[in-house]
């Protein structure tokens, strides 16, 4: 036999060797077809640049026939959904302030007199002009012909709709990214951190080490996750300071609400972590089960994609995602100047996944034990 043929021979021992290896491998023999299947579901089926459905509430101070069929010709384009009437301007706003809606339809009393008018437009579009895919959806609604009621104004007449954007002026997109970021990257370090936690001591042999201690499995569990609290606020705290003095991003709403929110998504992020921690075996298998954990929340978070503009099936999975509820929390302080409280909403999320994946990673582990 020649020299080559040995050669491919011991590749070929190796190559068998480590087919047989994977087939024993559950978890990566499952990502060799699941990371190909969720990546092509979520980008052919879930994000969708064609942005519609986007929320939005109207104000009618006209309240006439034209009025309810500027409404109506609005929703019929499919670029918004009416989801909620509003008393008053102010109270539309505050929809806006709270993230409950996106875009804002606001009908003045005397819109039967603007008809025509080549100075005023007819009503006013309230965006959130912190999303510039938001913004741009909102453009094309004020620039078709909604019917054809409304398109036979006269000559030079204003625009039927005034756009007002909200909370980005500017329309600069690092106003919009970077306080996302802040949930991003907590969400790539601190999963990673605390996967690989419980499955470090137990490569290392300290778990046997840890187990005659005194030391309970909650307080273990608290213990792990602790240090990593202040490396999360610390990496929130680099961001935040990146954004103001070299983005010129700033801070409208209040720090102390700011970081208040911050720990709770931290320690949902942990616990995440923690639970994964559990399940592994090897600190590979850790790495392999967070990397599947980030894709589906950076895609369906509203990080890169409207939220609204998802389908149904993806925006329930996307609202069981810790991060989805963070950027929502942090672009309404950020940018909106919403207060922690008008928040609620996405706060009591975390709360509520921060103690079932305690509660899962500590009768994993006790299971583990036994």
């Amino acid at each position: 036999m020649s020299r080559l043929a040995r050669s491919l021979s011991r590749i070929a021992a190796i190559a068998r060797k480590e087919f047989r290896h994977l087939r024993r491998d559950r978890l990566t023999g499952g990502m060799v077809a699941g990371v190909p299947l969720m990546m092509t579901i979520l980008f052919g089926y879930a994000i969708n640049q064609d942005v519609r459905h986007l929320r939005a509430g109207v104000v009618d101070l006209a309240g006439t026939q034209s009025a309810r069929l500027l409404v109506q010709d609005a929703q019929a384009t499919q670029v918004i959904d009416i989801v909620v009437a509003a008393p008053s301007v102010a109270a539309l706003e505050q929809l806006l302030v709270e993230g409950r809606i996106s875009v804002g339809i606001v009908i003045p009393a005397d819109f039967e007199r603007r008809a025509g008018n080549t100075e005023r437009a007819r009503a006013q579009l309230l965006v959130d002009g912190g999303d510039p895919i938001v913004l741009g959806a909102a453009r094309g609604l004020v620039s078709m012909s909604l019917a054809d009621r409304f398109a036979r104004a006269p000559r030079g007449a204003a625009p039927l709709f005034e756009l007002r954007a909200y909370y980005n002026p500017e329309r600069r997109s690092p106003v919009h990214i970077v306080p996302a970021l802040c949930g991003v990257i907590l969400t790539l370090t601190l999963v990673l951190f605390t996967a690989v936690a419980i499955v470090r001591e137990r490569e290392r042999g300290n778990l046997e080490l840890l187990i005659t201690t005194p030391v309970q499995t909650p307080e273990l569990m608290v213990g792990k996750i602790a240090p990593y609290v202040l490396i999360g606020y610390a990496q929130v705290t680099l961001i935040l300071l990146l954004g103001r003095f070299v983005f010129g991003v700033p801070i409208q709403g209040s720090l102390v609400d700011l970081y208040l929110g911050t720990g709770v998504f931290v320690a949902a992020a942990l616990t995440l972590g923690l639970l994964i921690s559990t399940l592994a075996q090897t600190q590979f298998q850790a790495f392999q089960m967070a990397f599947v954990t980030f894709l589906p929340q950076i895609l369906l978070s509203g990080f890169m994609f409207p939220f609204d503009g998802m389908p149904w099936p993806a925006r329930w999975l996307a609202e069981v995602f810790p991060l989805t509820h963070f950027l929502r929390i942090v672009r309404g302080i950020v940018l909106r100047g919403a207060t922690l409280g008008a928040l609620w909403r996405d706060v009591w999320p975390l709360m509520l996944f921060f103690s079932v994946a305690i509660s899962l990673a500590i009768v994993r582990f006790r299971k583990r034990l036994d």
